[in-house]
């Protein structure tokens, strides 16, 4: 079962994911993306491990995703990675167009075949004015082009607003 939930900040779609993998029963491997730049980046990375039970497995990889899940993901376990968007900013800050494309391409290869759950969480960005900044433009456009794809090699795809989950698949 691969699971796509969307969302705005703080809109309970972490929340959600992680609820879902709770109620899965299987061991739960959470993969986060996040790098830690900044003290407001330390503090939500910090609210995020308080509210995740304490014998999950972590592992953190901003760049190579599409690896690292081919590493992680097996039969009877839960992946949980939050979350694409930061994955993907990670990805845009290298300004490896080479890399940016590979590391996509690769993901959207590797996850129709992944075994056991997996359970993705994204920032849905494109839902508001369009940015004045050239690179915030890029980052919402692919950003869309990325939620598209990964929608399609979803099972169920889950837009959470206000903490509520509206179910767009599945």
């Amino acid at each position: 079962m691969k699971e796509l939930i969307l969302g705005g900040m703080r809109s309970g779609k972490s929340r959600l994911a992680e609820q879902h993998a709770q109620a899965s029963g299987l061991p739960v491997i959470y993969l986060a993306t996040a790098t830690v730049q900044d003290d407001e980046m330390r503090a939500r990375v910090a609210h995020h491990q308080a509210q995740r039970p304490g014998h999950w497995q972590l592992v953190e990889e901003p760049l190579a995703l599409a690896s690292a899940l081919q590493r992680h993901a097996a039969e009877n376990h839960c992946v949980l990675v939050d979350c694409l968007t930061l994955w993907l900013t990670n990805l845009l800050c290298t300004q490896d167009e080479v890399r940016l494309q590979q590391e996509v391409a690769a993901l959207l290869e590797v996850l129709p075949g992944l075994p056991g759950q997996i359970i993705l969480v994204s920032n849905e960005t494109g839902m508001g004015v369009v940015p004045l900044g050239e690179l915030t433009r890029r980052y919402c456009d692919e950003a869309g082009r990325l939620h598209q794809a990964v929608a399609q090699c979803c099972e169920r795809v889950i837009l959470t607003v206000a903490g509520l989950p509206l179910n767009l698949k599945g």
